[in-house]
């Protein structure tokens, strides 16, 4: 590959467990100088309860669909990003696994830390991903991100 690659966006929402190896090295390339990675993980409490995994559901032609939307936005707002690659979990996500890995590289970093951030923020507001939170104690809660446009509509 030369330096003249044509930027690539990498899109994936299933079960498969995530790497942060396989996303980063999806973006890699040689006109650039930063790859910036971001690994969202399962984290063993909310609210004081004790969490034993998320489940996730998707509606994955939407989810696909406002993706690429957001991977449109990046390439707008930070011209020199090259590569994207935004992989989802979809299903049962064990405490401490990754549910969702974005990968971002630009010739500089700044451009690439800043779209990495944008990209997290955009897909928990926009993307058709719910969220199931499995406690050890009383069942489970589905849980909204408190971003989400959908919620916004309702709320008074």
């Amino acid at each position: 590959m030369g330096d003249n690659e044509e930027p690539q966006d990498f899109i994936r929402v299933s079960p498969e467990k995530l790497s942060a190896d396989e996303v980063s090295q999806l973006v890699v390339s040689p006109s650039c100088g930063a790859v910036s990675l971001f690994i969202g993980t399962t984290r063993n409490n909310f609210e004081g309860k004790k969490v034993v995994s998320l489940e996730y559901e998707a509606y994955v032609p939407m989810a696909e669909i406002e993706l690429k939307k957001i991977l449109s936005d990046i390439r707008q707002k930070w011209p020199t990003v090259k590569h994207i690659a935004v992989h989802h979990r979809l299903g049962s996500v064990p405490v401490t696994e990754a549910s969702v890995a974005i990968a971002v590289s630009s010739p500089h970093r700044n451009d690439s830390l800043d779209a990495v951030k944008y990209c997290i923020n955009a897909l928990k507001a926009t993307v058709p991903i719910w969220k199931k939170e499995m406690y050890e104690e009383e069942g489970y809660t589905w849980k909204e991100n408190t971003e989400c446009f959908w919620r916004k509509k309702d709320d008074k």
